[in-house]
């Protein structure tokens, strides 16, 4: 049985637990609709935040699953990161909150923090497992479609594995929380809902043939057609 969200303090939701997420199953659809995710570490004397693909096996060696990340191995904060504590966002925006004041306007959002320290994949065989899960998690089932990594490129790529252990989530939807006074004033109050869109996939200049299957299923599967 998996562990529910904010097992620790300093995953625990202090402000807004009215919008605090129990049940990691909804971590994970989080994480399964989300592209990117920001990631922060201490370099050095200074903090760093950067964006990154990513791909989550709720299976993997680590409590409670494991969260991957990958980059060249010449990036230097890859390689100060493994056996630190890094922290992982990710947020999705469902939709803007207009509100009969500046004060109630907001966004309608799934948001979660991972906590964890980052460890360095070194097994081959697992590295190549995240990349896989990384190239599906963009593309659902292209992985199987490709020509296998080469040596050269499995050592120029690095792999973080985060456990997903201690984690929290908070999500906000529906409409404003206006004062009754303002509500009683008239002004219109609601929320515009966003929705991520694909466009229909655009082959290269060298692509031959038909668009492949998996990249159709992924547009199709985000709005595109």
């Amino acid at each position: 049985m998996s562990t529910p969200l904010e097992p620790t303090a300093r995953t625990r939701t202090n402000r807004g637990r009215n919008r605090s997420v129990a049940e990691r199953e909804r971590l994970m659809a989080l994480l399964d609709d989300a592209l990117v995710v920001h990631v922060g570490l201490q370099l050095g004397d200074h903090p760093l935040v950067l964006p990154s693909a990513f791909a989550v096996d709720p299976d993997g060696p680590d409590e409670d699953g494991t969260l991957y990340l990958h980059g060249s191995v010449a990036a230097g904060w890859l390689r100060a990161v493994p056996g630190t504590t890094v922290c992982v966002t990710v947020t999705e925006v469902d939709g803007l909150v207009a509100g009969r004041s500046a004060f109630h306007h907001s966004m309608n959002y799934r948001s979660a923090v991972v906590i964890g320290q980052a460890r360095l994949v070194e097994d081959l065989g697992e590295r190549q497992h995240a990349l896989d899960l990384i190239v599906d998690h963009m593309l659902p089932g292209r992985a199987a479609t490709l020509r296998p990594s080469t040596r050269k490129e499995l050592a120029a790529t690095a792999v973080l594995a985060v456990p997903l252990h201690e984690a929290s989530m908070k999500e906000r939807a529906g409409g404003p929380g206006d004062e009754p006074e303002d509500v009683e004033a008239g002004t219109w109050g609601g929320h515009v809902p966003i929705h991520r869109v694909a466009g229909d996939p655009v082959p290269d200049a060298d692509a031959r043939g038909a668009v492949p299957a998996d990249v159709t299923a992924r547009a199709v599967a985000l709005g595109a057609g």
